[in-house]
């Protein structure tokens, strides 16, 4: 008799086996959206600039009330939450650097992306999925037009711009709302905190956070279109792709955070 593998034990071999397959994949498809990309940089004719120009319209100038609003109301929490304790010890001034060094460092760079994964990593798998079930992608390629200069490249270089500027955007709304609680909670005027916040950012302190949101950036768009080319020929693919699009990019870019925060500590930055 042939001995059969426990169930928990061929599960887990499958989970793996997945796993590796899915990395596998993942980097082809980085290497393939790398290649195409290097391509089109180096025959400029080729950037499909209006797509291009959608893209950052879509992703950055409709995410701007979105992204100012939560960043907004985060200055306003933390501000709220130091103050009892920055009162206790006579420290008020102090606000200003919590929340400009939380804003700056992690919390803008990180929360913009967060809600660009939701909101426009969504709509590439989104896109890209309904397109393979419809079959206009086999169209593209039978007409000699490659899916990745059309669909991947105007999403990825559209993102490398915007991310960077919501990055900017969200810091200054962010500080803004500390600004408000810190008058309302702590009576620190908006010249005090300002005088106070020239000493307490430094550049490095700036760089770091805004350095983060080009890798973002490309996690965000990457996964986005990768799982659309995954969706098979249901509607319920292209659910379930889109969901995970948004799982593993929140989950790749929180990781990636967490890894530039080690390295920042390696740096001394």
């Amino acid at each position: 008799m042939v001995a059969h593998p426990s169930p928990w034990l061929a599960r887990v071999g499958r989970r793996a086996w997945d796993l590796v397959a899915g990395t596998h994949g993942y980097l082809a498809f980085v290497g393939e959206s790398a290649l195409a990309l290097l391509g089109s940089l180096r025959h400029p004719s080729r950037l499909r600039w209006r797509p291009i120009l959608h893209n950052i319209e879509t992703a950055g100038v409709d995410a701007l009330l979105i992204t100012g609003l939560l960043s907004f109301l985060m200055g306003i929490v933390i501000a709220y939450q130091g103050a009892d304790q920055l009162q206790r010890f006579g420290a008020n001034i102090f606000v200003v650097d919590l929340v400009a060094l939380a804003m700056l460092r992690e919390l803008s760079p990180l929360l913009t992306a967060i809600i660009i994964a939701g909101r426009s990593g969504s709509a590439y798998a989104a896109q890209i999925g309904t397109m393979k079930v419809t079959e206009e992608i086999d169209a593209l390629r039978t007409i000699g037009v490659g899916a990745q200069e059309l669909l991947v490249i105007p999403k990825v270089c559209a993102l490398l711009v915007v991310l960077p500027l919501l990055t900017v955007y969200t810091d200054v709304m962010g500080v803004l709302g500390g600004m408000v609680m810190a008058r309302m909670k702590l009576d620190v005027g908006f010249d005090l905190f300002v005088d106070r916040l020239d000493d307490a950012v430094q550049l490095s302190s700036y760089g770091t956070g805004l350095a983060k949101a080009p890798v973002f950036a490309m996690i965000i768009a990457l996964v986005g279109c990768y799982r659309g080319f995954q969706v098979g020929g249901s509607a319920e693919s292209v659910g379930t792709q889109t969901t995970l699009s948004v799982v593993q990019s929140i989950f790749l870019v929180i990781l990636t955070d967490a890894l530039f925060s080690i390295v920042f500590l390696w740096l001394d930055l």
